[in-house]
C-alpha cells in the first residue's frame, strides 16, 4: 500500500489533471477508490443492488463537481463524503432512492460523463468485495451484528473499524465535530460487542 502522503500526493496531481478535461486521470481515480466506496456503502446500506446504484450515483456526482473541489480536504476525504451522505440520506428516507436516469440526460457534458462511468464500472478489473474475505464465516458474522446497528453507528465502525480512517477524516467525511466522532464510535463499538455477543451464544 502507498504512503499515505504519496497517495495524496498523486490524488491531487490526478485531481489537476482531472480539471483539465484529462479523462484518463478522472478514469484513474474511478478505478482506485471503486471498490472501497462501494464496499463502504454495502456495508452501511446492507443492500447489494443499492449498493451499486449508490456507488454509481457517487461517482456521478464526483464527474460533476470534479472541477469545483478546491482540496480543503483530500481528495480520498472529499469522495467518501459524498457517498456516506448519499448513503445516509437513502438509509433515512426508509425507501428507495429515486435515482436520476443518467440515459435521460441529453447535454453534452452529462454524456461525457456518463460514457466515463460506464467504461470504467464495465471494467473486469474491479476486485470482487466478497472476494477479499479471509475469514468467510467470521465475516457473516460481523456484517450481521452491523445490521443491527442504527446508520449513524453503523456508518462510523464502517469508516474506523473497516475503511481504517483516523477520527479527524470520519469527523470531515460525516461532518461532525471530533469529540462527536469519539463518543459515536465508543458507543458503537459497545453496541456491536453486546450484539456479536448475542449472536454468537
Amino acid at each position: 500500500m502507498q504512503p499515505k502522503t504519496a497517495q495524496v500526493s498523486e490524488d491531487s496531481f490526478l485531481v489537476q489533471q482531472c480539471r483539465r478535461g484529462d479523462s484518463a486521470a478522472l478514469e484513474r481515480l474511478i478505478v482506485k477508490y471503486h471498490s472501497r466506496i462501494h464496499n463502504t456503502i454495502l456495508r452501511i446500506c446492507t443492500n447489494a443492488d443499492d449498493a451499486a446504484e449508490l456507488t454509481q450515483e457517487t461517482f456521478v456526482k464526483v464527474i460533476e463537481n470534479i472541477s469545483d473541489f478546491e482540496g480543503r480536504s483530500g481528495f480520498y476525504t472529499w469522495v467518501f463524503r459524498i457517498a456516506v451522505n448519499l448513503t445516509l440520506n437513502y438509509c433515512q428516507r426508509g425507501s428507495r432512492l429515486a435515482f436520476r436516469s443518467l440515459d435521460a440526460e441529453n447535454d453534452e457534458e452529462n454524456e461525457q460523463a456518463k460514457g466515463a462511468l460506464k467504461a470504467v464500472l464495465s471494467s473486469d478489473d474491479l476486485p470482487d468485495p466478497a472476494a477479499v474475505a479471509a475469514n468467510k464465516e467470521l465475516c457473516q458474522i460481523v456484517l450481521k451484528a452491523l445490521e443491527k446497528l442504527d446508520d449513524a453507528q453503523r456508518a462510523v465502525i464502517v469508516l474506523r473499524d473497516i475503511e481504517g480512517m483516523n477520527y479527524a477524516q470520519i469527523s470531515q467525511v460525516l461532518e461532525v465535530e471530533l469529540g462527536t466522532v469519539k463518543s459515536r464510535l465508543s458507543r458503537a463499538r459497545g453496541v456491536l460487542r453486546e450484539i456479536l455477543g448475542e449472536i454468537v451464544q
